[in-house]
């Protein structure tokens, strides 16, 4: 159960999510603005709308086709399969449909357009490198994604933000548009060729990182042990490094609970990175289990 104090850092983060919604949608408004005027804006914000419809409902088929992730039954994994069930009753939800992905790296994600639609892939390598107590943890983190709509939220700010992308590379390789107009000439479109995908860039990263935080405060809520979480999250940042994940990609990075990018790609994405650092989200799950204990503790007195 979360405690007083870790439940108004749960609901600022859904504040600080809509925010930066809210920015990024603006900023897509500002660049149609710029290209076409109040014309242009209401082009690409009907460009956003579609192309996040179409994303909203094949997300989750090209995400686990990307992985390799295979169907399995409860017969074939019992174990996964009763502590899903025992989280989604918990938790209010339907069953989701469950994968394994052939991999010995550890990890796991969720996804799919609504908590009916939703699906949970777990890689061997972590059936294996977690207990039961650490793995209901990350599963509690992964079905809290599916309840919290994070699925929809991370499409929507994906989708606007390579709008904005591609128009700075569209502008890139052909030019703003005239130079006598009034929509900024080349000095505008310089600076959206170079400022507008970066600040899109930046604002889906915050989104991402949010997310996270919300996903670890709910889900260590769900299970009511937020150590074995913490737990979790450090066995798995020390089986990435020691056994990368073969089949990462950037495009889909932001999906796993700890980041599957090793090498010469997570030099980048560490800057520009969909994850807050595993020391932050640790510290603040043992926070919630002093919290915790706190409050077991205090009900015991009573007693």
């Amino acid at each position: 159960m979360a405690t007083p104090t870790s439940r108004p850092r749960f609901f600022s983060n859904y504040a600080r999510t809509a925010l930066l919604m809210a920015t990024l949608i603006a900023l897509l408004g500002l660049v149609g603005h710029a290209l076409g005027g109040f014309d242009g804006m209401l082009g690409f914000l009907a460009i956003g709308v579609v192309m996040n419809f179409v994303m909203y409902w094949f997300s989750d088929r090209i995400a686990l086709a990307a992985h390799r992730a295979q169907p399995v039954t409860a017969a074939e994994a019992p174990t996964l399969y009763a502590i899903v069930e025992r989280l989604t009753r918990r938790a209010g939800l339907p069953m989701p449909r469950i994968y394994v992905i052939p991999s010995g790296a550890a990890n796991a994600f969720a996804t799919g357009r609504n908590p009916a639609h939703a699906a949970v892939a777990v890689t061997d390598g972590i059936l294996q490198l977690l207990d039961e107590r650490e793995l209901e943890a990350v599963l509690a983190h992964e079905l809290s994604h599916v309840k919290n709509r994070d699925v929809l939220i991370a499409t929507i700010a994906a989708g606007v933000a390579g709008i904005i992308s591609s128009v700075g590379h569209f502008l890139m390789f052909f030019g703003g548009g005239s130079r006598d107009d009034n929509r900024g000439g080349g000095l505008g479109a310089l600076v959206w060729v170079i400022v507008a995908p970066l600040i899109a860039l930046l604002i889906q990263l915050a989104i991402s990182r949010s997310r996270e935080y919300g996903a670890d405060a709910s889900g260590a809520s769900l299970v009511g042990d937020p150590d074995a979480l913490a737990s979790a999250l450090a066995r798995l940042e020390d089986g990435q490094a020691r056994r990368p994940y073969e089949f990462a990609g950037p495009a889909t990075a932001h999906l796993f609970i700890v980041n599957p990018l090793r090498g010469r790609a997570a030099t980048l994405m560490n800057l520009l990175s969909t994850h807050p650092p595993i020391e932050e989200r640790i510290r603040r799950l043992q926070g919630m289990g002093g919290e915790e204990r706190g409050a077991r503790r205090l009900e015991e007195l009573r007693v």
